[in-house]
C-alpha cells in the first residue's frame, strides 16, 4: 500500500511540475510577444516618430522626433490644440500620445488611448501587430467599427 501511495504522490508532483512549467512558459512567451511593440515607430504621415516603452504590464508611446519641430517663428511646437488651456504651452516633443495599452494576446494591444495633437482629441485605441516591423493603430470613439486605422513602421527595437 505504501508503494501505491508513493507512486500516486510522485505522479501528482510530476503533474504539478508540468503544469507550473507550462504556465511559466506561456507567461514568458506572452510577455515576449507583447514586448514586440517596444521600439521607435513612424506613423503613416511621416511627421513624427513615437517611442513605445513598457512600464509594468502597460505600454506607452511618446513623440521623440518631429519632422517640423518648430513653428515659422522658430518657437518649439506645443500642444496648442488641446481643449485644456493649461496644456497649450506643453511641448509636443516628449509628449505621451499612447497610454495604458495592455497586451491581450493574438498580436493585439487594447484598453489604451491615443491623443491626436493636430485636433486635440483623445481616442480609444487598439494596436495590432501585422509583422515584426508593422503595426496597425486604430483610433475610435465608442466602437472600433467607427474609427480610423493608420499603419506605422518600426524604426528600432528600443
Amino acid at each position: 500500500m505504501k508503494k501505491y501511495s508513493k507512486l500516486f504522490m510522485l505522479s501528482l508532483g510530476l503533474m504539478a511540475f508540468m503544469l507550473t512549467s507550462a504556465v511559466t512558459y506561456t507567461v514568458m512567451q506572452t510577455e515576449e510577444e507583447g514586448d514586440k511593440l517596444v521600439g521607435v515607430w513612424e506613423p503613416g504621415h511621416g511627421k513624427a516618430k513615437v517611442k513605445i516603452t513598457k512600464v509594468g504590464n502597460k505600454y506607452y508611446g511618446k513623440i521623440v522626433w518631429l519632422k517640423e519641430p518648430t513653428y515659422e517663428d522658430g518657437s518649439k511646437k506645443v500642444d496648442k490644440n488641446n481643449p485644456d488651456p493649461k496644456m497649450h504651452e506643453t511641448p509636443l516633443l516628449g509628449y505621451k500620445i499612447l497610454k495604458d495599452f495592455e497586451y491581450v494576446g493574438k498580436k493585439t494591444w487594447e484598453n489604451g488611448t491615443i491623443y491626436d495633437p493636430e485636433n486635440g482629441s483623445n481616442y480609444s485605441c487598439t494596436i495590432k501587430l501585422v509583422d515584426d516591423n508593422t503595426i496597425e493603430v486604430r483610433g475610435y470613439i465608442g466602437v472600433s467599427v467607427i474609427g480610423r486605422t493608420d499603419t506605422w513602421k518600426k524604426l528600432t527595437k528600443n
